[in-house]
C-alpha cells in the first residue's frame, strides 16, 4: 500500500477531487494548510508572504498501479499553467505497511 500526500492551490481541490472520484478513488482527507515552498514566499512590492494558503490531499492505494493512476491525475489537474511554474505544489509517496478500520477493527483498506 502506498500513501499520496499532495500539497495543491485550494483553488484546484475541487477539480482534483473530482477527477480522483471519477477514476475511482473517492476516499481522500483534505486538510487546510499554510507554508512555503523554496521560493520562500511571495514578494508583493515590500511585502513578503511566507504563509501560502494551500490544501494537503491523503490518500492510501493498495498498489502500484493505483499510486501511478493518482499521481498523474493529480500532477494533470493540479499544474497552472506551464511546466516548472512556482506554487503548483508537491506530491509524496510513501509505503504503508498496515491499515485498519476502527469501527469494524479489520485490516486493511
Amino acid at each position: 500500500m502506498y500513501m499520496i500526500r499532495a500539497i495543491v492551490r485550494p483553488e484546484k481541490t475541487n477539480l482534483i477531487l473530482s477527477e480522483l472520484n471519477s477514476a475511482g478513488f473517492p476516499a481522500v482527507t483534505r486538510i487546510d494548510v499554510v507554508g512555503r515552498g523554496k521560493q520562500r514566499g511571495v514578494r508583493v512590492g515590500e511585502v513578503v508572504y511566507d504563509e501560502i494558503p494551500k490544501d494537503l490531499l491523503m490518500l492510501v492505494v493498495q498498489d502500484e498501479k493505483d499510486k501511478e493512476d493518482v499521481i498523474s491525475i493529480i500532477a494533470k489537474y493540479a499544474r497552472t499553467g506551464e511546466k516548472g511554474a512556482f506554487g503548483d505544489g508537491k506530491i509524496f509517496v510513501s509505503t504503508v505497511e498496515e491499515a485498519y478500520t476502527i469501527s469494524s477493527g479489520t485490516k486493511g483498506l
